[in-house]
C-alpha cells in the first residue's frame, strides 16, 4: 500500500551487514560515534575535492546521488537508493502498470539473474526464461552493474529494442535475444476457470495492491460454478507486496493460524501475521503449484501452507529470497529502499537461498509424441536443421553422400510415427495435481461413508 506510511516489500537479497538485535545507533559505544563523524569528515574532504578538482564541473545533486548509490549499494544486492524518477516509476510498478520489458531480475551469484520473465509480456514472448544470466545489454557488459543501473539499462520509451546476451546455463549455449518495450499492464490474476470434476483453478502471477480483492472475486465465481477444490498456481510469480502475501495465505488458513514473522534489528521490524479469521475456503482440497521461478510473496505463501500442513506443495524448489525492504521517503521526492529484516516461515525456516522444497517434485514440461504424423510431412521441415553443406565438406562428407543417406533416411521412415522431431508439450505439473485432488477426494469420500 503506497501512502505516506512505509511500504514493505518481500523481496530477495544476502545477509545484510550488522543485522543484529539492537536499539541502533542511540545505543552504540562512544567510540563507534566517534568513528562514523571522523568518515563524514573524510565523505565531506572528497566531495570538496570534487567540486573543486573535478576536470568539469560537477553538479552538488549528481555528487550526493552517486554518493548514496554507492553506499547503498555496498550493503548487499537490494538495497537501493531512488532518485524521484526512480521512486515515481516504482510506486507505478506497484499498481500493476509500467513500461520495460515484463521481467522481473535480480543480482545472484554476482549475476545479473532473471528471476522470471511475467506472463504474456515482451521478455515472454521475446523467450526469456527464469534463471537465465544477462550477460550483456545493448553490447554492454553487465559485470558489476548494480540491480538498479541494469533496471535503468532494461527500461525504455515502448517500441523500442534492447539487444539481450543472454547466458543459459541448464542448456550450456549463449543466447542473443532482441525484445521490443512496451506498456507493461499486469493483472495479479491470469487466469481463474474450472477445470475437471469440479477443481477451481487460479494462476497468480503476481501480488499487487489488489490482489486481495481480485482473488476473493475469482474464488466466489467459482464457488458459484460448484468448485469444490482448489490449484493455487504460483509459477513464475516474483512476489510483491508483504501485506499482500498474508491477506492471500489468509484465505486458506483458519483463525490464528501463523502466516510469516519477520525479524530485523530494532522491535518495530519484528512482526507476526496471522489469519485474523476464518478463512472461507480453509477446507477444501489445495495444492500450491511452485517453480524456480517463484519468489519472495509466493514463497511466504507456499511455506504458510507447507508449515501449516494445509495442502500441498507441488512443482520444483522456489527461488529462495527472504528478506524484507522498507522504502524510506527523503525529503526531495527520492527514498531509500533499505533491507531491515528477514522473514521465516511458520516453523521458523528462513528459505534465503534455499528455496520451498515441494512436497512432491515435478518436472516443469513433459512431451509426447503427435499421433498419425507422417514422415513425409515432417522431412521438409527438418531441413532446416541439415547440416549446411560447407560444413559437411569440412567434416569430410561429400554432398552426394550426405543426400542419399537423407533420401534413404526418407524413405525409411515412410509411413512412421514420428516420436523425437515434432512434439506436444502439455502441462506435466498441472496434470500431476489435477490426478493428486481427484484421489484426494476419493479418499475423503471412502472415509467419510
Amino acid at each position: 500500500m503506497i501512502r505516506s506510511r512505509v511500504l514493505l516489500y518481500v523481496i530477495g537479497g544476502l545477509l545484510i551487514l550488522g543485522l543484529t538485535v539492537g536499539s541502533g545507533i542511540c545505543a552504540q559505544p562512544k567510540t563507534e560515534k566517534d568513528d562514523i563523524y571522523k568518515e563524514i569528515e573524510i565523505f565531506s574532504d572528497a566531495v570538496s575535492l570534487v567540486r573543486s578538482e573535478y576536470v568539469e564541473e560537477a553538479k552538488s545533486k549528481d555528487i550526493i546521488y552517486g554518493a548514496l548509490r554507492g553506499m547503498l549499494a555496498s550493503l548487499d544486492p537490494y538495497s537501493q537508493f531512488l532518485d524521484p524518477d526512480t521512486y515515481k516509476e516504482m510506486k507505478v510498478d506497484t499498481s500493476g502498470k509500467f513500461g520495460g520489458l515484463g521481467i522481473e531480475i535480480s543480482i545472484k551469484d554476482n549475476l545479473l539473474t532473471v528471476i522470471t520473465p511475467i506472463a504474456d509480456t515482451p521478455a515472454d514472448k521475446a523467450g526469456l526464461k527464469a534463471g537465465d544470466r544477462i550477460v550483456k545489454i545493448d553490447g554492454e557488459s553487465t559485470k558489476d552493474v548494480t540491480l538498479i543501473d541494469a533496471v535503468k539499462k532494461l527500461r525504455g520509451e515502448p517500441g523500442s529494442k534492447v539487444e539481450l546476451m543472454v547466458l543459459r546455463e541448464k542448456e550450456r549455449r549463449i543466447l542473443d535475444i532482441t525484445v521490443t518495450r512496451g506498456i507493461i499492464e499486469i493483472k495479479s490474476i491470469k487466469e481463474s476457470r474450472i477445470l475437471e470434476s469440479n477443481i477451481g483453478y487460479i494462476k497468480l502471477v503476481e501480488f499487487q495492491e489488489n490482489t486481495p480483492e481480485d482473488l476473493s472475486k475469482a474464488l466466489k465465481a467459482l464457488e458459484d460454478e460448484g468448485m469444490d477444490s482448489i490449484i493455487l498456481d504460483l509459477r513464475n510469480n516474483p512476489g510483491g507486496l508483504l501485506d499482500v502475501a498474508a491477506k492471500v495465505a489468509d484465505k486458506f488458513l483458519e483463525e490464528g493460524k501463523l502466516i510469516v514473522y519477520t525479524k530485523g534489528r530494532r522491535k518495530s521490524q519484528n512482526m507476526e501475521f496471522r489469519a485474523h479469521k476464518r478463512g472461507t475456503y480453509a477446507s477444501q482440497p489445495l495444492i500450491v503449484l511452485v517453480n524456480e521461478g517463484s519468489a519472495s510473496a509466493s514463497e511466504i505463501v507456499a511455506g504458510a501452507m507447507q508449515d501449516n500442513d494445509r495442502g500441498i506443495i507441488l512443482g520444483k524448489k522456489s527461488f529462495g529470497k527472504a528478506s524484507v525492504q522498507t522504502v524510506m521517503p527523503l525529503g526531495d521526492g527520492s527514498a531509500l529502499r533499505l533491507t531491515t529484516a528477514k522473514y521465516f516461515t511458520p516453523s521458523g525456516r528462513s528459505i534465503m537461498g534455499e528455496g520451498i522444497i515441494p512436497d512432491i517434485v515435478v518436472e516443469e514440461e513433459s512431451y509426447k509424441p503427435i499421433e498419425n504424423k507422417k514422415s513425409e510431412n515432417i522431412f521438409e521441415k527438418l531441413k532446416e536443421y541439415a547440416i549446411p553443406k560447407d560444413k559437411k565438406k569440412d567434416e569430410g562428407e561429400s554432398d552426394t553422400k550426405a543426400e542419399k543417406e537423407d533420401e534413404e533416411k526418407a524413405d525409411d521412415s515412410e509411413g512412421k510415427d514420428i516420436e523425437l522431431e515434432e512434439k506436444e508439450v502439455y502441462d506435466s505439473q498441472l496434470l500431476r495435481a489435477i490426478d493428486l485432488i481427484k484421489g484426494i477426494k476419493v479418499y475423503e469420500k471412502k472415509i467419510s461413508s
